[in-house]
């Protein structure tokens, strides 16, 4: 099967009004797995019957294959990928910069030039919002190392991990993610750091996890509690 045919035949059959398309994602990348849909961008002024719709995120099932639709117009793909990135997660832009062109209307460079500009530039992290992390981080700390049922120790590690992972991409202005692109973010940016904050949760160690988030909370700025307004 070849995955850039197929996009082509589900783009005329169900978004013939689509000016740009592109394949993200795990087609994208070479790395299909048997369980592996396809992501696919699609912007165009004439993608919906409503004049008023401008964006859609949909599921299809085509010729056998699952199609997971992003679909905007290109007001409602400024909307949402400005919405990304105001919360460090710009999905959307990812996979216009990374991705595969299937269609191009002879705007995609333009278009690619202005939002890699925003990728290369990372996130900011505001003071506030710092604070507030590492409000929240302290906080699971504390419930980990107070908990004593199995259950709750592994559910407010888990928890505790995403969060301190979040802080230590944002730290270094890099993109957050959710899943298991989290992981892969987190040794992107520094695979030691993230062995030694993964090791000894994957170990079910929680009193060194314990430590390592707390290293990681002091190297942000510290442990945040009493005072702090949300």
């Amino acid at each position: 099967m070849d995955p850039l045919a197929l996009t082509e035949r589900f783009i005329d059959a169900r978004y013939p009004g689509a000016s740009i398309a592109i394949v993200a994602g795990s087609t994208a990348r070479g790395e299909r797995t048997a369980t592996s849909d396809i992501d696919l961008l699609l912007i165009g002024e004439r993608l919906f019957a409503s004049e008023a719709q401008s964006s859609e995120a949909s599921t299809h099932d085509f010729e056998g294959e699952i199609f997971e639709v992003f679909a905007y117009t290109p007001a409602g793909f400024v909307e949402w990928a400005d919405r990304g990135v105001q919360q460090h997660r710009p999905v959307t832009v990812h996979m216009l910069v990374e991705g595969t062109p299937v269609r191009d209307d002879g705007t995609l460079a333009a278009l690619r030039h202005q939002w890699r500009q925003v990728l290369d530039a990372g996130p900011t992290l505001s003071a506030h919002e710092s604070a507030f992390r590492r409000y929240v981080i302290t906080d699971l700390l504390d419930d980990l190392r107070d908990a004593t049922d199995p259950l709750e120790r592994r559910v407010v590690a888990s928890a505790l991990f995403d969060r301190t992972a979040e802080l230590m991409l944002l730290g270094e202005h890099r993109w957050i993610a959710t899943g298991k692109w989290l992981p892969r973010r987190l040794r992107d940016l520094d695979s030691e750091r993230a062995e030694r904050l993964s090791g000894p949760l994957l170990d079910g160690d929680y009193t060194a996890f314990a430590d390592r988030v707390d290293a990681e909370l002091v190297r942000a700025g510290g442990r945040v509690q009493s005072g702090f307004v949300r």
